[in-house]
């Protein structure tokens, strides 16, 4: 009898092992084992699993776009939306980003965020810097997420939740652009204005303003370029990315076209004398009235307002050809 009754109980321990209903009054994401993932790189929908639980967050895509800063968007259940869910058993990706979700674990439970604040604040991601070139690049973003004064619409009625951090997910950018060839031009702005620029296919790299005497018909002598610094008047540096083909004659026409449109804008940092932001011109004859002006970015900083990168010691803008009358 006794070892029947052991049998038993023991039957009943191992029938309470498997999955069954799970029932919570809480829940916890906070392991830093549980990774916050996507079903694709449009990032609208991000979610984290636990054994039999799962945390949807969704928003819509553009939100986690790669600028640095800090945002807030409200939980409203349509375009911003926080939903906890329980299963009745071990829950997958295949469960929530399928087409045709897998017929098991089954939904036990269900809350849905009535209300709430998201809080995404990005950051930069940089590469190994090149200390030989002392230059820096930016290869993507992180955005870390966040939730304050959360309340719930779950079956028992409705709850207000701790403020918790959903997580850090990582975007990447395509690389910026910075390949040009050893061409420079130089045209007049709609404000007459000289510009130095240099193109590729979709950007351009731009001195606006820039000091004439830089750009003199005169042999330099051996070692000792002529100097300037970028400043909020003159000299002005840009590095300009579009949307779109960009060619030569968009700087040369008055007004500036209006296509392509501008995607992203990164202005050089002013300079300071002997350490930052200096434009440097090395000016030789290619004959009795014509002139090659080798111009260089040295130790340039471009900022977009909310983060930066370096240039780098040595960046050649480009090699400008000019006529003396």
């Amino acid at each position: 009898m006794k070892k029947f009754a052991y049998l038993l109980l023991l039957g009943l321990l191992l029938n309470g092992c498997d999955d069954g209903d799970l029932t919570v009054e809480t829940f916890d994401f906070t392991d830093p084992s549980i990774k916050v993932q996507t079903c694709t790189d449009t990032y609208e929908l991000l979610y984290k699993l636990k054994n039999q639980e799962s945390l949807l967050l969704q928003i819509p895509e553009d939100k986690l776009g790669n600028v640095a800063g800090e945002q807030t968007f409200n939980i409203d259940n349509n375009s911003y939306k926080l939903v906890y869910r329980t299963y009745d058993g071990t829950v997958a990706t295949a469960n929530i980003c399928n087409a045709i979700r897998p017929s098991l674990p089954n939904i036990t439970d269900e809350w849905y965020a009535e209300g709430g604040t998201i809080v995404i604040v990005t950051k930069a991601k940089y590469g190994e810097p090149n200390t030989t070139e002392n230059s820096t690049r930016i290869v993507g973003y992180t955005h870390s997420i966040s939730f304050k004064n959360l309340t719930y619409s779950k079956p028992a009625g409705t709850q207000v939740g701790p403020d918790f951090v959903f997580g850090d997910i990582d975007t990447t950018v395509d690389d910026l652009n910075l390949t040009f060839d050893e061409s420079a031009d130089l045209c007049t702005s709609a404000t007459n204005d000289k510009v130095v620029f240099n193109i590729n296919d979709e950007a351009s790299l731009t001195i606006n303003n820039i000091d004439p005497t830089l750009i003199a018909n005169e042999v330099t002598p051996s070692g000792t370029p002529r100097t300037g610094l970028i400043s909020a008047t003159q000299n002005k540096v840009f590095y300009t990315i579009y949307n779109g083909l960009i060619t030569a004659d968009y700087f040369c026409k008055i007004p500036i076209p209006s296509t392509p449109t501008i995607s992203q804008t990164w202005t050089g940092l002013e300079g300071v004398s002997g350490q930052s932001g200096i434009i440097e011109v090395t000016t030789t004859s290619l004959g009795p009235t014509v002139f090659k002006h080798v111009i260089v970015l040295k130790d340039v900083i471009l900022d977009n307002g909310n983060v930066n990168f370096k240039l780098g010691k040595n960046f050649l803008l480009g090699e400008l050809v000019t006529q003396s009358n």
